[in-house]
């Protein structure tokens, strides 16, 4: 089964080594999105980048590869993204957050009764 319809894809942008009440920032954010009950999140680790800080963090030099840049994707209808956008208010001292438009084309699976027929 396909879905498809307008939706909002939220990107946020932080550190490895961000962290909250000292575990994973990214780990915080991602298990608030589930509480949420956003219908997905994806955390993605860059191999190289550089922010507000202008020090480039890559996973070339030893020294510097313990804070790469992370993306987390989270992709949901607008008003849903909205509300969400309050609890990185909590979390997020420093990083960078981008809303966008998107258009939505999902893939379902069918249930395993559906499967057998």
């Amino acid at each position: 089964m396909r879905l498809h319809g307008a939706a909002c894809r939220i990107t946020i942008f932080i550190g490895e080594a961000d962290q909250y009440h000292h575990k994973p920032l990214y780990a915080e954010i991602v298990r608030r999105a589930h509480t949420h009950g956003l219908a997905g999140a994806s955390v993605f680790r860059g191999i190289e980048g550089y922010g507000a800080s202008s020090r480039i963090h890559t996973s070339r030099l030893l020294s510097l590869s313990d804070d790469l840049p992370l993306a987390i994707v989270i992709v949901d209808t607008e008003d849903k993204i909205v509300e969400f956008l309050l609890e990185l208010d909590d979390l997020i001292d420093e990083g960078l957050v981008t809303l966008e438009p998107v258009e939505v084309y999902r893939y379902v699976g069918r249930d395993k009764d559906e499967k057998k027929s």
